[in-house]
């Protein structure tokens, strides 16, 4: 395998030139330009990317990791959008990986981003105590996360007011007349899990209305996973007359587990998911959603984490977006 030194040899000039051919190449004459690549091509070299981003000016490599628990999620992939879109608009490149809510893979990928020398880092956790993210923000790599927040942590994050969203939803579905609504969530260990049950609680005590732990089922925020806990629930003796779904690919879940059923929504059963979906009007009947500005969460965690990167010693911050109830023939 060549190296630079064999390039500047056979270019007949030093290897600082032919370095900064590679990352200057505006400092560099363009004859020069051109010997030094008939070279490269001739000796079949190809330059190492992180040795390059290790040189570049101030330290920075412009390689941004983001990593995602589910790419297949609407939700997501717009967060990665706003995230790419800030990233590319100021120079930085984006490793997307997906961990598939497995810590193994999250930890695997944290440690080759570690490994890339990615100048920062956008995730949800996998939970409120991940440890494998909090090692990794412990070391020196600057860490927002994003839709998720790690517990009793400074490190920058981005949310959603995923209580009010909830709260927003269930209240509605009083208001309309449901007063047995059935819930279906993530683990409470997930903070998004959490705080959307805090709010489906919340707006059920707010019109007195006491809660029925037998309502409440535990998902993964998977499709099939809402399929079996919507069918769960609508097997009860006294089953709930409306669902609220926390999770877009769930509720499209729980659509299929209600048709299967032959029941109407919303004559039979009135649902509300969270996430909504672009397809969402085209569903049948057109799904009501609590909708995240999902690209304006990704947007502002680039932003954020170059903020960080421009000034390490800031304090921490914290921004929490607003959801949006979107009324369409499902409730």
């Amino acid at each position: 395998m060549s190296s630079l030194t064999d390039v500047a040899k056979a270019a007949g000039v030093s290897i600082a030139t032919v370095s900064r051919v590679i990352s200057h190449p505006d400092k560099v004459a363009p004859h020069t330009q051109l010997a030094v690549r008939k070279a490269m091509k001739e000796l079949g070299y190809q330059p190492n990317r992180v040795a390059r981003r290790l040189r570049q000016r101030g330290g920075k490599r412009h390689l941004l990791g983001l990593i995602i628990p589910d790419i297949q999620n609407p939700f997501f992939a717009e967060i990665a959008r706003g995230v790419e879109d800030v990233a590319y608009a100021n120079q930085f490149a984006v490793m997307l990986c997906n961990s598939d809510e497995n810590l193994e893979k999250e930890s695997f990928y944290l440690d080759v981003m570690r490994a890339e020398s990615v100048d920062g880092i956008i995730l949800p956790p996998i939970n409120d105590r991940d440890l494998a993210v909090t090692k990794i923000a412990e070391s020196g790599i600057p860490i927002v996360t994003v839709d998720r927040s790690l517990s009793n942590s400074t490190i920058d994050k981005v949310e959603v007011d995923n209580r009010q969203g909830a709260f927003d939803a269930v209240a509605h579905l009083i208001k309309v007349g449901h007063r047995r609504i059935g819930l279906i969530t993530s683990r409470v260990t997930i903070s998004t899990g959490r705080d959307r049950k805090l709010g489906y609680e919340q707006a059920l005590a707010a019109n007195d209305i006491a809660v029925t732990p037998d309502y409440i089922r535990i998902g993964d925020y998977k499709q099939a996973s809402g399929v079996t806990l919507a069918d769960e629930l609508l097997a009860l003796p006294v089953p709930p007359t409306a669902l609220f779904v926390a999770n877009n690919l769930m509720a499209v879940g729980a659509i299929e587990a209600i048709h299967k059923r032959g029941l109407n929504i919303p004559r039979d059963v009135a649902l509300i998911g969270f996430d909504d979906l672009p397809w969402a009007d085209a569903l049948d009947p057109p799904l009501t959603m609590v909708r995240q500005p999902a690209y304006e969460v990704g947007r502002a965690a680039a932003e954020l984490l170059l903020k960080r990167l421009g000034n390490p010693n800031s304090p921490s911050a914290w921004l929490r977006l607003r959801p949006r109830l979107i009324l369409r023939k499902s409730c």
